[in-house]
């Protein structure tokens, strides 16, 4: 017999619990919904019901429009013994006094048809002279559904429309050309019939408004989660992006030289390959921190803080034993950082020092903080080297991590080649608005740029994403 080749499990596939909730394998006591996930406007799908329950459900339109039709019936049979002027109801009147409720049970499917049909039906019977009675029931509940549904403009054409009929019968048509007596009604009992009309369509409006205000709410939340959702992905990806880049650019060289040094100089070798367990163990304990955010519900939040410009002195000495020399310099007096500038600022600065251990030939860097201002914090990094041979930039993600970060405070990030006039080399500057311990909530700054020149400041173009279309050294994270 010829062996079967095993079939690589699919999604959802295995046995119950080794895969997640879903349509087609829903957690125990989850019912799925028609449709995937099965949320009407708004979101939120409907609750399950028991089967009884959504049967009794299903036969309310029937059961509605039986009762609608025995009050209709019965209550025009009733006041037909009081208006004795009036057509007494034949085979045709109580077809007609059944023929409207009977189009009720549409009127979820087809309310703008349904309108119509009984507000014809209400009319011919208007005008055909049966008595008055609870004829209008179903007429009315008929617009109310429509009002419901959004269909505002058949249901008040459905109403202005009948009660034109009914109004000129009553009022206008001359007696000889109706089959039953002059109408008696008086003014009172025709204010009463408006009141009542006006009432019922009002509180219909205000349900059908109310609806739609819980339809828009819960639109807004679910909007505001996803966005949530989004941004705390978009963080994730920043973070692991900034630890992984940095980490692995410093590994990979620290392989290279372990390499190159195993069989001739095993001791650097070693040292290598040392850093390069101290490099790999830093960076698994910062990503085990950042996907601690995907915890479960309840579970204990990370206790680690967050990096900050306190720990410039690691980078700095990451970057020394690839061989890049790193400067720090700072202007002004350092003052205390939000927890989110003070990480942002770190991130920047570690971005940068990867671009320039992966795309440059420069073995040194400058680093400047400058607190000059009292609103923001400028910080730039610096390289005076062209690109590495054959380099041809990243995808550009760094960058764009970079901006995203700065612009999360309402910062700005520059970031371009240097003039050959003014040095030449790489320069990535941003300009992070802080606001000083203690002042008031007006005095956040709004990142002034135009002061605080770092090095290889003067004669440069930089842009916004990096390197332009016209120069040769682009560089941009992995």
């Amino acid at each position: 017999m010829t062996p079967r080749t095993p079939r690589p499990p699919s999604a959802g596939s295995g046995p119950p619990g080794d895969h997640p909730a879903s349509e087609e394998h829903p957690m125990p006591g989850e019912h799925p919904v028609p449709g995937g996930f099965g949320a009407p406007p708004g979101g939120l799908a409907e609750p399950w019901r028991p089967p009884w329950v959504r049967a009794a459900k299903a036969g309310w339109p029937v059961a509605a429009a039986i009762v609608v039709a025995a009050v209709q019936v019965a209550g025009s049979s009733a006041a037909a013994r009081h208006q004795s002027g009036r057509v007494p109801l034949d085979a045709f009147g109580y077809l007609l006094l059944l023929l409207g409720p009977a189009l009720l049970v549409l009127r979820r499917r087809w309310p703008v048809a349904v309108v119509a049909g009984t507000s014809l039906v209400t009319a011919v019977y208007v005008t055909a002279g049966y008595p008055y009675g609870p004829v209008f029931l179903g007429w009315v509940i008929a617009c109310c559904t429509a009002i419901g549904s959004g269909h505002r403009r058949a249901a008040w054409a459905g109403l202005g429309g009948v009660y034109l009929v009914h109004a000129l019968v009553t009022f206008a048509v001359p007696a000889d050309w109706q089959r039953a007596a002059p109408s008696t009604i008086t003014w009172w009992q025709e204010l009463a019939l408006v009141t009542w009309l006006l009432l019922v369509v009002s509180v219909a409006e205000i349900v059908r408004f109310r609806r739609e205000q819980m339809a828009a709410h819960r639109e807004y939340e679910q909007q505001l989660a996803q966005r949530r959702a989004n941004e705390e992905r978009l963080r994730m990806a920043r973070e692991l992006h900034d630890i992984l880049a940095h980490s692995l650019s410093l590994i990979n060289i620290q392989a290279g030289v372990a390499l190159a040094l195993i069989d001739k100089r095993p001791e650097q070798a070693r040292t290598a390959l040392t850093t390069i367990k101290a490099t790999s163990k830093e960076a698994l304990g910062e990503v085990r921190q950042v996907l601690g955010t995907l915890r479960a519900p309840g579970a204990a939040a990370p206790r680690g803080p967050a990096p900050g410009l306190d720990r410039l002195d690691e980078l700095t000495e990451q970057a020394d034993n690839v061989g890049l020399a790193v400067e720090v310099h700072e202007k002004g007096g350092r003052r205390a950082l939000s927890a989110g500038v003070d990480l942002t600022a770190f991130r920047i600065v570690q971005e940068a020092l990867t671009n320039v251990i992966r795309h440059s030939i420069a073995r040194q860097a400058v680093v400047v903080l400058d607190w000059t201002d009292p609103d923001a914090l400028v910080v730039v990094v610096a390289d005076p080297g062209p690109a590495s041979p054959g380099d041809a930039g990243g995808s550009g993600s760094g960058l764009a991590g970079m901006q995203e970060r700065a612009a999360a405070f309402g910062g700005s990030i520059t970031a371009g080649p240097v003039a050959p006039s003014a040095g030449g080399g790489f320069r990535v500057r941003a300009v992070l608005p802080t606001r000083p311990e203690g002042a008031p909530p007006g005095a956040t700054g709004e990142g002034r740029a135009s002061t605080g020149e770092g090095p290889a400041s003067a004669g440069e173009g930089p842009t916004s994403t990096g390197a332009g279309p016209g120069t040769t050294d682009e560089r941009e994270g992995p």
